[in-house]
């Protein structure tokens, strides 16, 4: 059985990387490894590790499904270093694989390309490496995702509802990816933030809705536009306190979001906060 290395970012979910894969599968036997290198954010003082960290994973699970739902095919994923060289080469030291598939952006646009990443896997590991170009401008996704910026309501029924009222309207599955500011910092904060993670998570799922999640940057502006770096988002939903109770629309977080995305941005209002959970 032959042992194919992927090593995507962005670009994990493309038709030309899944086509990839698919006729790996059609011609015989093959186990698949998916790699995906963590990236680091632009925005913010400081980098929070779980952040990139669990970007990456949202990213290692959902070819994981994708794969085993669509094709029937298990695969082992993994998180890389920040370098996707250094990633490519740890796992190919860790898994042995016969083949590796890399997936780009263009070359226009591509920032692997620009340093050479294919020719310096094929060179350094005398692998065959074979070059898939993803432009998701041009195919989209298999699926929408919808980036979901709450804190405080982030479990609210409003919230919730609305969720899966897009999730029922919408002509293709949704992903909802829920990013959650530990406000006030470390330590208690992110204790609390977390809580608010896992509750939102627990109820999509019981509502049947496709949800992954984060914990990220104090700052919501910079939470946000830290994950529309990371992940190609169709729409966002940011969810508050009403006006009388929320800092964030204090903040103009709602008016200073749109300018920084092209997706559409709504804004749901709760009627009061969740429960911390201990």
């Amino acid at each position: 059985m032959a042992r194919i290395l992927v090593v995507a970012n962005e670009t994990i979910g493309g038709s030309s990387l899944i086509e990839a894969v698919r006729r790996h599968v059609e011609q015989g036997d093959a186990e698949f490894v998916v790699c995906v290198p963590r990236t680091r954010p632009r925005d913010g003082s400081i980098i929070y590790d779980d952040f990139v960290h669990q970007a990456a994973q949202i990213r290692v699970d959902l070819a994981r499904k994708f794969m085993r739902e669509q094709m029937g095919v298990e695969i082992i994923g993994e998180v890389g270093d920040p370098d996707p060289y250094t990633a490519t080469m740890d796992a190919v030291r860790e898994y042995s694989p016969d083949e590796i598939i890399v997936s780009t952006k263009p070359a226009t646009v591509s920032g692997w390309l620009r340093r050479d990443l294919v020719e310096r896997i094929s060179d350094a590991t005398g692998l065959p490496v074979e070059h898939v170009v993803t432009d998701l401008d041009r195919e989209g996704l298999p699926f929408g995702v919808v980036l979901v910026v709450a804190n405080r309501t982030a479990s609210s029924d409003q919230l919730l509802d609305r969720l899966r009222e897009k999730a029922d309207e919408a002509d293709k599955p949704q992903l909802f990816i829920v990013v959650i500011p530990q406000e006030g910092g470390q330590g208690v904060h992110a204790h609390r933030a977390r809580g608010q993670l896992n509750q939102f998570l627990d109820r999509a799922r019981a509502a049947n809705l496709l949800a992954a999640g984060m914990i990220a940057d104090p700052d919501p502006f910079i939470a946000a536009k830290n994950a529309l770096q990371m992940f190609r988002v169709d729409e966002v939903v940011i969810s508050t306190l009403g006006p009388e109770r929320s800092g964030w629309l204090r903040a103009d977080l709602i008016e200073r979001i749109r300018k920084a995305t092209s997706a559409p941005v709504e804004h749901v209002v709760a009627a009061r906060e969740t429960a911390d959970v201990s």
